[in-house]
């Protein structure tokens, strides 16, 4: 399967260092082997004994056209250790670094990499990709990833039970394993439960200091566990938007699954995680492409007032999102604040929706339409 990224990636190879990232089996190993393929080259992966011991000992080929190194974060001081290879390879080899962890997470390096690299993200699979994918309708894309989730696995499986016991394992396999490089292993089954009691709580905003009252630790722990999760890319947080951004920072945030299947609620907040995750895609890759300072937020005010989605330039709202699973009437916290924003694009996005239209300002959009033009 061709991925979005694919075109970009080969790309940039020519020029740089790649940084491919994202969640475990989301199919950046795919991606890289069919580049050493098409290119040739090596892959060689960290978590493997053989090619570990290669990497260490930098026994690669020299004259491979294309080295992938994968999750090359877990050596000591790796930053030093790949300034040191990318400064002295053959130059006419590229380079590729892939990992299922945040690489800025990581400080263990005191060299820095800035220059020699572009970074990019890659994404479980949108309503958009899933069309250029397959040929669906943006209808049956959308309906097809609210059962599946967005990961390739899942997606292609013969059937819906082959997609949850994918699940399953993909789930106890990333709290077992990946968490384990982050923390001691007494506190694994205690990240399990919070990772578990997330699924139950996406879309509200999430009070660590009530979690951490439930379950008996400090919230600074939890901060902790959050922290680890979103650098697993397991979950990710969408922050209140203030044009204060230290204020922003300090309000409670909301959190959403990359994998829409582990979501556990009803059918309105299992799209109102797709449509987070769709536009985590879509501001992501405006950023890694095009280098525009855009975010993903939410709105609420002390009143109550919410709005799902806003995204921002600059600090300067551009759009806002509200989700709904048939309520065609204008959103009244929507109208509010498209009324104090007259620049600001507002939509509120129906799942199921006969015709889009226009009222008070406010589009009210059929969500596979909007979602399949969305940027990635």
């Amino acid at each position: 399967m061709e991925r979005y990224l694919d075109h970009v990636v080969r790309r940039d190879l020519q020029h740089k260092m790649v940084f491919l990232t994202g969640p475990r089996q989301v199919g950046k190993t795919t991606l890289s082997q069919q580049l050493v393929a098409e290119l040739g080259g090596q892959y060689l992966n960290h978590d493997v004994a053989q090619d570990r011991n290669l990497i260490v000992n930098q026994r690669w080929n020299p004259r491979a056209p294309l080295l992938v190194l994968d999750e090359i974060h877990k050596m000591r001081d790796w930053k030093a250790w790949l300034k040191g290879v990318y400064d002295g390879k053959p130059p006419a080899q590229q380079l590729l670094v892939t990992g299922s962890a945040r690489l800025d997470t990581f400080r263990q390096g005191g060299e820095s990499l800035a220059g020699r690299f572009f970074g990019w993200r890659l994404h479980p699979l949108s309503v958009r990709e899933w069309c250029t994918q397959t040929g669906a309708s943006p209808d049956a894309a959308l309906t097809h990833l609210l059962e599946r989730g967005g990961f390739p696995e899942p997606c292609l499986a013969d059937s819906q039970e082959q997609a949850e016991r994918w699940r399953r394992q993909y789930f106890d396999g990333l709290v077992r394993d990946d968490v384990l490089e982050f923390s001691r292993i007494q506190e694994v089954n205690a990240i399990r439960l919070f990772a578990q009691l997330l699924r139950q709580r996406v879309g509200s905003p999430l009070s660590l200091a009530s979690i951490a009252r439930d379950l008996g630790v400090a919230p600074t722990t939890l901060k902790k566990y959050l922290d680890i999760l979103e650098a697993l890319y397991i979950v990710f947080v969408v922050r209140p938007w203030h044009d204060n951004i230290a204020r922003a920072v300090l309000q409670t945030p909301k959190v959403y699954f990359f994998d829409t299947g582990l979501v556990e609620g009803d059918d309105g907040i299992r799209f109102e995680n797709l449509v987070a995750t769709a536009l985590l895609k879509h501001v992501q890759w405006q950023h890694d492409a095009q280098g525009r300072e855009v975010q993903l937020h939410y709105i609420r005010t002390k009143d109550g007032a919410e709005v799902d989605f806003a995204i921002s330039e600059k600090n300067q709202l551009t759009h806002l999102i509200e989700c709904k699973l048939g309520d065609d009437r204008p959103h009244r916290a929507l109208k509010r604040f498209a009324e104090q924003h007259p620049r600001t694009a507002a939509v509120q996005v129906v799942r199921d929706l006969r015709h889009s239209f226009e009222t008070q300002g406010i589009e009210i959009r059929r969500a596979d339409e909007w979602l399949v033009a969305l940027d990635a």
